[in-house]
């Protein structure tokens, strides 16, 4: 048994361009003031003033909560002044005949483990510690941090009527971390998330460069923008278990037939990933597949192909969104000994849906079964084993592999939103005996004995609560994040069981928020 419990606390969220806005706004307001001489805007200036003195987090929240009116203001007036803040220019810049929007957020996270994952604000689904089992089994871990803060830019350029560009770059602080880091500096590693150029034109549509797989479930259509990727409410960095998802290199196209049915095909950057998760045969070279999950040299044979096909619609009044995948992927062997190369074919496929049951209650499920799929199902489990055929050659054998989500989201009210989710991950075993013995010796995944990190089954169970501070009338980044200074608590239970010990599991107690 093991037990885990964290809790995320994010103090304040809000995009980083908002400081600049708003500073803008005051001085021009300053500027008006000055020119107008009458004591109606003498009395209006000296409360742009005092607002001026205010720090910018103070300057964003207060532009929204005062009106620089007088005190015997009309109703007239006031639907005046707040047509005027509704109608504020959106925060981008012209370059030529291109909109330029920096894109951001700023994230503080509180995070406690009852048990010491050793995966940071992030968990890692796969590993958490038996109690009992280890020091990191008996000792709780509290951790604070920014790096889930965000940084990007959006550009936007229409050169002709039927011809639509967009380039999107986004960044955040997650990246690969120095030993000292939590010692001194505290200096997060920028990393790259998203960073790719879509191309719009009539019908079709086309996208190159790193974005999220479309394995990953949309919210509607078939689209790059995290706005529309279904990816939870939950801010664990490594998001739920249970959900099929991966960002990586790679190029569609999409044809929009019309408002409802859409159209994809892709292909994603490929890796014969095992994970360390492997018992592999004597002899074999393991520099072919990802072993340690960072072999950027694995000699892959093809790229994963994904094709998609998307349906939106309403029913009455209510949106709904289904969707189905197929995956193919191709997975390679070399045999020095025989100077034999081996192919074998894996592939999946998903069927995803969400809809509005009723107003702002909207329900989803995701499914994804495959045999080889285990790298999209955040790689808790190989792609496939290595087994020896009659003629000594090396043979990959695509493991069974499947996940799925069932949840919902209501918005309770505008300022307040409540989620959950169930997700459920599972993995089959495949193993071959090598040779005679007492116990036998096995190579593959699953076989009695294994060890602990040989995963069965992982579940999660989810639930939480948004609940807005402040809204913002600013154009917002086009993430999941839904509003300008948001709290969110969610409370998580965790279940594993594994294959090498048939009656251990390991289970906890967590509440990631922000």
């Amino acid at each position: 048994m093991r037990r885990r419990l964290s809790a995320l606390i994010v103090a304040a969220i809000f995009p980083l361009v908002a400081a600049s806005a708003q500073t803008k706004t005051n001085n021009d307001a300053n500027s008006s003031a000055k020119e107008n001489s009458s004591s109606a805007a003498v009395r209006s200036n000296t409360k742009t003033a005092t607002a001026a003195k205010l720090s910018t987090a103070e300057k964003s929240v207060t532009r929204y909560a005062i009106s620089p009116v007088s005190a015997k203001s009309s109703d007239a007036a006031n639907a005046a002044a707040q047509d005027t803040d509704e109608n504020q220019p959106p925060l981008s810049f012209k370059v030529g005949g291109a909109d330029f929007t920096p894109v951001g957020f700023l994230d503080f996270t509180t995070v406690y483990h009852s048990t010491n994952v050793g995966s940071g604000i992030g968990t890692s689904f796969g590993s958490i510690p038996f109690n009992g089992s280890s020091p990191a089994g008996r000792l709780s871990e509290t951790r604070f941090s920014a790096q889930n803060s965000r940084i990007g830019l959006r550009v936007d350029a229409n050169p002709s009527a039927n011809l639509k560009l967009t380039g999107y770059l986004e960044a955040d602080f997650l990246g690969n971390a120095p030993e000292n880091l939590e010692v001194t500096s505290h200096s997060d590693t920028l990393h790259m998330r998203l960073y790719w150029v879509d191309a719009h034109y009539g019908k079709w549509e086309f996208l190159g460069g790193q974005s999220w797989s479309m394995m990953t479930p949309n919210r509607k259509g078939i689209s790059p923008m995290p706005s529309d990727i279904f990816y939870t409410q939950d801010m664990d960095t490594n998001y739920q278990a249970g959900l099929v998802w991966l960002r990586t290199p790679g190029f569609r196209v999409v044809y929009h037939a019309d408002d409802r049915w859409t159209l994809g095909l892709a292909l994603d950057d490929p890796e014969q990933f095992t994970g360390g998760l492997v018992i592999l045969p004597a002899g074999f070279n393991a520099a072919q597949v990802d072993d340690s999950g960072g072999n950027a040299k694995t000699p892959n044979a093809a790229p994963d192909v994904i094709a998609q096909i998307a349906y939106d619609t309403s029913l009455g009044s209510h949106a709904f969104h289904i969707e189905a995948a197929g995956l193919y992927r191709a997975f390679r062997l070399n045999t020095a000994a025989t100077n034999a190369n081996v192919t074998r074919s894996g592939g999946g496929g998903s069927v995803n849906v969400n809809f509005e049951i009723v107003k702002n209650l909207r329900l989803m499920g995701t499914s994804f079964w495959s045999d080889g799929g285990g790298r999209y199902i955040f790689g808790l489990g190989p792609d496939f084993v290595v087994k020896t055929d009659a003629a000594g050659n090396f043979i990959p054998s695509p493991l069974h592999a499947g996940a799925g989500i069932g949840g919902f989201e209501y918005q309770l009210i505008p300022q307040t939103m409540i989620y959950g989710y169930y997700g459920a991950s599972y993995f089959g075993r495949d193993f071959q005996e090598v040779a005679a013995g007492s116990p036998p010796p096995f190579v593959g995944y699953g076989f009695a004995g294994s060890n602990s990190s040989q995963n069965r089954t992982i579940q999660e169970g989810t639930v939480g609560l948004i609940e807005t501070l402040e809204k913002s009338q600013l154009r917002r980044f086009e993430d999941h994040h839904p509003s300008f200074l948001p709290f969110t608590q969610s409370m998580v239970e965790c279940r594993y069981s594994c294959w090498g010990k048939e009656r251990a599991s390991r289970h906890g107690f967590c509440g990631p928020a922000v």
